[in-house]
């Protein structure tokens, strides 16, 4: 099973979990440290796909893609990256 490394690319608003730009994390089976719970949520279903050799087809590179947390109001994007 491969690593996977979540890294915020995008932050708007005020992120009630205090991600910001450049925060990384490496993404496992159980909550990481000071990740906000909603976002792992989110995150967790791509995590699974990338852990497991899967891509997506809208991304041009097969090791990577890109998952927003679920507040409208104040949008975090996270880059999911494969480490094979």
């Amino acid at each position: 099973m491969a690593e996977v490394i979540a890294r915020v690319i995008s932050q708007e608003g005020t992120c009630e979990a205090g991600h910001k730009v450049g925060d990384e994390f490496v993404i496992g089976e159980t909550l990481p440290s000071g990740v906000c719970s909603w976002a792992f949520y989110s995150l967790f279903p791509f995590y699974t796909v990338l852990q497991f050799g899967g891509s997506f087809p809208w991304e041009s590179d097969p090791d990577k893609t890109t998952v927003a947390c679920p507040d409208p109001a104040n949008p975090v994007v996270f880059e999911l990256r494969r480490i094979p």
